[in-house]
């Protein structure tokens, strides 16, 4: 039978111990059933697989069919950044704590993953967002988000002044330590967190959640995913203020600034097994009662 994935990306944590021995196990496995891999270069130079090929991320979304990212959430979203820009497959293994993107269980992976290489599976499109920010109308510098982008102070407990306008028109201005533009994959993520809706993954929508707001009436709000969400900053606020796209890249915005929030072109392509469940996830991860009978 032929091959539905023929090159497969191995993608993981450096220096990780349970990443690694899952990354040597996979590689063993897939080598035998005559795949061709390619682990990640950073992970990789800490690996006894010194016939292996090796490349970036970049080099894994141009050659490869499918990537396995082995660790947690954070480090998923990492390469779902990179991956969402590429033809590519991803399947997640839970090497974290809660692990909503990682489907598979490194203590049970063989079967799962044989299922998915004979084409038992099924996939889904996850979309991403873009924040650009502005300065005297110029783009200063821009970065893709998986979960959320939040516009936030510098330092902790610092309150900032902004406006909210949707698509060109003015919603609100608003008193607060900042705010979350989260996709439906991040709505269980820092936008949770901060009383913000869960949003099922096929959504197209976005929702806004403000952080620590000087009222009271202030509410999250759900919006059309392809909305254009523009903050625009008083030119009253101090220095030190930023974006952060999925807590990990910082995007420096000084008063006066735009910043532009909307949905990327690019998207990712997650694989899930068929006995995959979204309910079943959230009961599982987020402690929910099981039914009655």
């Amino acid at each position: 039978m032929a091959q539905l994935y023929k090159t497969i990306g191995l993608i993981g944590k450096p220096k990780h111990d349970g990443a690694s021995a899952t990354i040597v196990k996979l590689y063993h496995y897939l080598t035998e059933k005559n795949y061709h891999v390619i682990i990640e270069q950073s992970v990789a130079q800490h690996l006894d697989l010194h016939e292996a090929k090796t490349g970036t991320l970049t080099d894994i979304g141009e050659q490869a069919n499918l990537a396995i990212v082995v660790g947690g959430d954070g480090y998923m979203l990492g390469a779902a950044r990179v991956l969402s820009c590429f033809d590519i497959g991803v399947i997640g293994v839970n090497r974290g704590n809660l692990g909503f993107l990682t489907d598979l269980s490194p203590s049970d992976i063989i079967a799962p993953l044989e299922e998915i290489l004979a084409g038992k599976s099924r996939s889904e499109q996850r979309f991403i967002i873009e924040a650009e920010v502005y300065r005297h109308g110029k783009l200063k510098s821009s970065n893709s988000a998986v979960n959320e982008a939040v516009l936030h102070a510098g330092k902790v407990a610092s309150m900032i002044e902004f406006e909210v306008h949707i698509d060109g028109s003015f919603m609100f201005s608003q008193r607060s330590d900042g705010l979350i533009v989260s996709t439906p994959t991040g709505s269980t993520a820092y936008s949770m967190s901060a009383g913000g809706p869960i949003l099922t993954p096929n959504l197209n929508a976005l929702s806004l959640v403000p952080m620590f707001p000087h009222t009271l009436t202030s509410r999250p709000i759900v919006v059309d995913g392809n909305s254009e969400i523009k903050l625009l900053l008083s030119n009253d606020n101090h220095d030190n203020l930023q974006v952060s796209c999925d807590g990990h890249v910082i995007l420096a915005v000084m008063p006066g600034d735009e910043v532009i929030i909307k949905k990327s072109e690019c998207s990712i392509r997650l694989i899930h097994p068929l006995s995959h469940d979204y309910f079943n996830v959230l009961r599982s991860k987020l402690s929910w009662g099981n039914k009655l009978y």
